[in-house]
């Protein structure tokens, strides 16, 4: 199945991501709809002014657009579509754009990480039901380069099932929460551990 997100390649864009203020604009406009910089502001605890700069940087590659319904400081911003997809390998692309791939996974993962912990520290509070469908889960198989990938698009398919709910209030089941899930599927290495 093809991926439905926005391919990025040009260094400028992977760069013009690779942002902890800017993922965070994409993250909150990407599940919140429409915002303006001062709403981005009061929720990033950033100021007005930061967010609109941040804003006009989003724009000029096209990861964000104004939405209907502002003028002036109060218009709102939105996402023109969901998701992105870039490549990190050794051997894809330029180094330039190896390099500003590697250093938006980098932001992406760390903020993903950030949110973890933050769920962690957050756990003893959750109610039961809650406490009891929270999964952290990690394993190492022995598998070949063709199972690995029938792996990782297994788990993509099943990550992307309920995705149009971000987009669509109304398929959100009453109770729902935003949930993330965070899945790499990925060759490593063991000292002493050879490929079989």
């Amino acid at each position: 199945m093809p991926n439905p997100h926005r391919r990025l390649s040009d260094p400028r864009e992977l760069n013009a991501l690779a942002h902890p203020v800017r993922m965070a604009i994409i993250e909150l406009l990407s599940v919140s709809g429409p915002l303006t910089a001062t709403e981005l502001a009061d929720r990033l605890d950033e100021t007005p002014a930061n967010c609109s700069w941040h804003l006009r940087k989003l724009a000029q590659h096209g990861f964000v657009e104004e939405a209907e319904g502002g003028k002036g400081r109060q218009r709102p911003w939105q996402v023109p579509g969901l998701g992105f997809h870039w490549d990190e390998e050794h051997g894809a692309g330029s180094i330039d754009e190896r390099r500003a791939a590697q250093a938006l996974s980098e932001v992406v993962m760390g903020r993903a990480i950030d949110r973890l912990r933050e769920a962690q520290e957050r756990a003893p509070e959750e109610p039961e039901e809650w406490r009891a469908a929270t999964s952290n889960t990690e394993m190492v198989a022995w598998l070949t380069a063709d199972e690995l990938k029938e792996m990782n698009e297994a788990i993509e398919a099943v990550l992307d099932r309920h995705v149009e709910r971000l987009t669509d209030p109304k398929q959100r089941p009453a109770g729902a929460r935003l949930c993330e899930f965070v899945s790499w599927g990925v060759p490593v290495s063991f000292p002493g551990v050879e490929p079989a």
